[in-house]
């Protein structure tokens, strides 16, 4: 029997098999936020995963990266949600919610709002609407104590979360989003406590986990994270410090799991794993190009040390997957067009192998 279909404990949870479906976008929330029935479908189809986590939901208005991306910031998103959760949880499964902030990486015309981020650094890049892609404005740099705010931001989204149903939330700051654009080197050009030097710039990640922590416990809070990462074109300068640092700072806090995506550098993956003392999710998709990561892939990765291992395009268009890698069917292929297209095509309309 392949190793990923071992049973694990995640805090409070047991997980029958250590596969975790990954966060990825799939707008097909409501233009307000919410999320609908087939939402709810495509969870509960994938909840023989160990574990899901849903595409990102923005915490706040503000925070909306993409059109017809769910929420988490209403009464009504939260209510939205409530059917969601407990398809999947009908369905055997667990299920947290990622929390993503897009920071810098967001436009007016989608939230009636300017864009904020650490500093008023623009992205050089197009940045979706819903009139199509438009080139990102120039953010916002966060006040000081606007960014403290942001802080219980994520913490009250993580409470609306638990409210809906999730098991935990994961905070997404990895892909160049906002907790990413406070680690970076070339986005975070502040001078006061939240950058300025590594100790700064790892400050809002871990006063953001440690606020999550409290309002809901540090064993339902799960933190995504790319070292060396440069999507969004981010940078961070000495990635090997920078996150031996955050992982210091976050060690004591005993949050549920890190879940990192590799970039190819097996050195720093080795460094920062030994650095980790709990749950550690690795996603390799980062470092293989022209396919879904497959049942060999998540085997290296425990092997390497990973606790469990995460899955993204080979969950689109295989439900099934934990049953494919039980009897090593293959994998099926999704349709790049479906990806963010809308409607139930290529989101809910894939049958297990049984059919």
């Amino acid at each position: 029997m392949t190793p990923l279909l071992e049973p694990y404990r995640l805090g409070p949870l047991h997980l029958p098999n250590r596969v975790v479906m990954a966060p990825m976008t799939r707008v097909r929330a409501t233009a307000d936020g919410l999320a609908g029935p087939s939402t709810a479908t495509y969870y509960a189809q994938r909840a023989t995963a160990g574990l899901i986590v849903t595409e990102g939901a923005q915490p706040s208005r503000q925070g909306q990266s993409n059109p017809h991306s769910p929420g988490l910031h209403t009464e009504a998103a939260v209510a939205a949600w409530r059917p969601v959760t407990a398809a999947v949880h009908a369905n055997g499964g667990r299920i947290f919610a990622q929390l993503m902030h897009g920071g810098r990486v967001g436009h007016h015309e989608t939230t009636g709002l300017a864009p904020v981020a650490p500093s008023a650094v623009r992205l050089p890049d197009e940045v979706f609407t819903p009139s199509g892609p438009r080139p990102a404005p120039e953010p916002r740099a966060l006040s000081t104590r606007e960014v403290r705010a942001e802080v219980e931001v994520y913490a009250a989204a993580a409470r609306r979360a638990v409210d809906a149903g999730f098991d935990g939330v994961e905070l997404h700051g990895a892909n160049g989003y906002l907790i990413q654009q406070f680690l970076s080197s070339n986005v975070n050009l502040r001078t006061d406590e939240y950058g300025a030097s590594t100790a700064g710039r790892v400050r809002f990640v871990a006063e953001v986990a440690e606020a999550a922590a409290d309002a809901i416990g540090a064993e339902r809070v799960g933190l995504r994270l790319y070292p060396g990462g440069t999507i969004w074109h981010v940078t961070e300068d000495d990635p090997a410090t920078l996150y031996s640092e955050l992982y210091r700072a976050l060690a004591p806090l005993g949050l549920a799991y890190v879940h990192t995506l590799t970039n190819g550098d097996d050195a720093l993956f080795d460094l920062l794993r030994k650095q980790w003392p709990g749950t550690y999710i690795v996603n390799p998709s980062a470092g293989i190009v022209g396919r879904p990561a497959g049942r060999t892939d998540g085997e290296h990765w425990l092997a390497r040390g990973a606790d469990l291992v995460s899955f993204g395009r080979a969950y689109l268009a295989n439900p099934d997957l934990v049953e494919r890698f039980r009897t090593g069917l293959p994998l099926r292929e999704a349709d790049p067009g479906t990806y963010y297209a809308g409607g139930d095509q290529g989101y809910i309309t894939w049958p297990t192998h049984q059919y």
